[in-house]
């Protein structure tokens, strides 16, 4: 099974869900369920939700399977809210025959208050080996101090994380 089946599957969902996001519609939904060539089912859904306020979603999925075990899910979302402030996620999951398994998902968020963006990752092999790594940074509106935090985990070592907090100006500051 290749990844660009199920990336093309959520793109396809999601550029109909943001297409109709921008349009005057309460709401609506698609699902679609269909054999694909790699010898399994690919499955994709979005739905738009649009509030009386001028605030909306659009999200969308699209699972992947093939004939030999694997499977791969994909999917991502947007909101904006009636006073401007925005958000999105998306993420990857792909489960493989052998046990394996591996995720990625980022998220970002922007409003009056300030902003966030977070990325990870994690995996776990065949033998049941686990890592995972994920990084986060927000900025308050207000002060414009910010926070840059990781962390990451691998199953030999264990738990690892770090924050680093910084003024408007970039210098570092005590974390509260």
């Amino acid at each position: 099974m290749t990844h660009a089946l199920s990336i093309s599957a959520l793109g396809a969902a999601l550029l109909v869900a943001g297409f109709a996001i921008t349009t005057d519609a309460e709401a609506a939904s698609r699902r679609v369920v269909r054999p694909n060539a790699a010898g399994g089912t690919t499955a994709t859904a979005a739905v738009v939700r649009q509030g009386p306020y001028g605030g909306g979603i659009a999200r969308g999925r699209a699972v992947a399977t093939d004939g030999q075990g694997n499977a791969t899910a994909v999917r991502g979302g947007v909101a904006r809210g009636p006073n401007g402030g925005t958000a999105s996620r998306a993420g990857t999951n792909t489960r493989n025959a052998d046990g394996s398994a591996t995720h990625q998902s980022s998220l970002s968020a922007s409003g009056s208050q300030g902003s966030v963006q977070s990325s990870g990752s994690a995996s776990r092999d065949a033998s049941g080996n686990v890592t995972q790594s994920r990084s986060t940074s927000a900025t308050n509106a207000a002060t414009g101090n910010s926070v840059q935090s990781s962390s990451s985990y691998n199953s030999d070592t264990g738990l690892t994380r770090s924050a680093t907090c910084y003024n408007a100006s970039g210098a570092v500051i005590a974390c509260r």
